[in-house]
């Protein structure tokens, strides 16, 4: 993580900074997801790292991100049609209404019988 910097090794490096106060700790994270108002952002096998300095957390995050925008998946569709007997059409419908909602979807459905 700190190659490069002058050439100084990284070990001796990261001993400064824990005298400086500033723990660095890696984390074992398979997939981080940022949920923004428009959608999110996915990054799959990431690697991540908890930096605290002073009390304060903060996280550094790095790989392959994507963006996903707000919607309801062909997936959740199936679910609702099937779990409440109704059309897939009608199931699309219903998560409309229910802004992505697969319970409050089916609720809505099932009380339609």
């Amino acid at each position: 993580m700190f190659e490069g910097l002058g050439g100084m090794d990284p070990k001796k490096m990261q001993a400064m900074m824990r005298q400086m106060g500033i723990r660095q700790d890696e984390v074992e994270a398979t997939r981080v997801i940022i949920e923004k108002a428009d959608g999110k952002i996915v990054i799959d096998n990431p690697n991540v790292v908890k930096i605290t300095m002073q009390g304060q957390e903060s996280w550094q995050i790095t790989g392959e991100a994507r963006e996903e925008a707000p919607g309801i998946s062909e997936s959740d569709v199936a679910m609702v049609a099937e779990k409440s007997g109704k059309s897939k059409k009608e199931a699309l419908k219903a998560l409309e209404t229910a802004e992505g909602d697969i319970a409050a979807a089916i609720m809505e459905l099932s009380n339609d019988s």
